[in-house]
């Protein structure tokens, strides 16, 4: 994976989470891991497609989840995963990808982004990978999303 595709999808973590008002996030490590993400309670996937292929994975755990999904819900409690509080996890993803889509342009890349998958489980596995992908840590709020990252340039 090359190294510059990493930089436009933290940018767009960076920017968005504070405008959908959140702390300012910190990214905390990037590591590589083998073919499969372990799923830490709630994941959304989002594939890249045109000039791009791989996928962007959103994995934290269900408090995480719930942190955030009552976050862009101005606050409102959230106890449980109902179909709100999906479309708000799934519109964070859609806002985070489409962002780290636009900022790949200023690299000369045409990119589209697919619809976002949320799968709620824990202890499951997706493989995402043939080989190593790159997680990055990062930290906002006190709350950990660790993004999972597959993408290559099409050839």
């Amino acid at each position: 994976m090359d190294a510059k595709l990493v930089n436009p999808i933290i940018d767009a973590f960076m920017e968005i989470m504070p405008q959908m008002g959140f702390p300012t996030p910190k990214r905390q490590r990037i590591y590589l891991q083998d073919r499969n993400v372990i799923i830490n309670g709630v994941v959304l996937v989002v594939g890249f497609t045109r000039q791009m292929q791989g996928k962007v994975v959103y994995n934290m755990t269900a408090d995480t989840a719930k942190y955030i999904a009552s976050t862009m819900m101005m606050g409102v409690p959230v106890t449980k995963f109902g179909e709100l509080v999906q479309s708000a996890l799934r519109e964070m993803s859609n806002m985070l990808t489409a962002r780290a889509a636009t900022n790949f342009t200023k690299l000369g890349l045409d990119v589209d982004i697919t619809t976002p998958e949320l799968i709620i489980s824990e202890d499951h596995t997706i493989k995402i990978s043939d080989a190593q992908y790159l997680t990055v840590e990062m930290e906002v709020g006190g709350h950990i999303v660790d993004i999972a990252l597959d993408v290559n340039r099409n050839a």
